[in-house]
């Protein structure tokens, strides 16, 4: 091989290193700011805050188990078995300040009129903004009977279980049309920012009303009102087959 041969083959591995650490070092910076971005996004525990339709999702959760605890109310009604209306009561007070108050506010408030400024879902958004208030006047009646003098009072006890059937007959539906159309679609008529920014305004929103760890703290009375119900324990309705 001669000198000049070689001398090439040097300066031809040397440029590809040269090229491979500025690759490399490209990789690494975007990486760097990849893991930056993130970063920005973790609060203090070290978690990835929760985005609006995720954190309206999980609040359905509560509302679905509470609609579980309902559906059980009414059973025990329709088979002449007793059941403690007090806890029937802080279901309802649940409804009332968790899902009416609160969630269902946020979606009025900042979800609905962005869909109708848009001019997408007009007509679902129509339809869950007037459940939304013939909800909370089933509640109102849900609330007036949910009481141990009611239910030895036939026509009260009959106006509870008809208030009950009728709040569980809508929100299975609404939460479902919510999580599978309305929710979804949310990303496509905000910018990122505005996504983010909504999702820190809903946790502030949670935190003023209901304390540090909110959802979790509503979480824990509706699974003490399933305990008093005793559907608390997941494996009983696991079907025998």
């Amino acid at each position: 091989m001669n000198d000049r041969h070689q001398a090439g083959r040097i300066l031809h591995r040397r440029v590809f290193l040269r090229s491979g650490i500025i690759l490399g070092g490209a990789t690494l910076a975007g990486v760097r700011l990849l893991r930056g971005a993130e970063n920005e996004k973790k609060n203090e525990e070290g978690e990835i805050p929760v985005g609006p339709p995720e954190d309206l999702m999980r609040e359905h959760g509560v509302l679905k188990r509470v609609l579980l605890i309902y559906g059980e109310a009414v059973r025990r009604l329709d088979a002449k078995q007793d059941f403690p209306p007090d806890a029937l009561a802080d279901a309802a007070k649940i409804i009332r300040s968790f899902v009416e108050d609160y969630h269902e506010k946020l979606e009025e408030d900042f979800l609905f009129p962005r869909f109708e400024k848009a001019n997408r879902l007009v007509d679902l958004v129509k339809v869950l903004r007037t459940q939304h208030q013939a909800g909370r006047r089933v509640t109102d009646v849900t609330l007036q009977f949910a009481n141990l003098k009611s239910l030895k009072n036939d026509s009260e006890c009959a106006q509870l279980m008809n208030s009950m059937q009728q709040f569980i007959r809508m929100y299975n539906p609404h939460e479902a049309r919510e999580d599978t159309v309305l929710f979804p679609a949310f990303r496509k008529i905000v910018s990122p920012h505005e996504f983010d920014s909504l999702g820190e305004d809903f946790e502030k929103k949670e935190d003023e009303l209901f304390g540090e760890d909110g959802f979790e703290k509503v979480v824990d009375k509706v699974a003490a009102i399933e305990k008093r119900f005793g559907i608390y324990d997941l494996a009983q309705f696991t079907p025998k087959v």
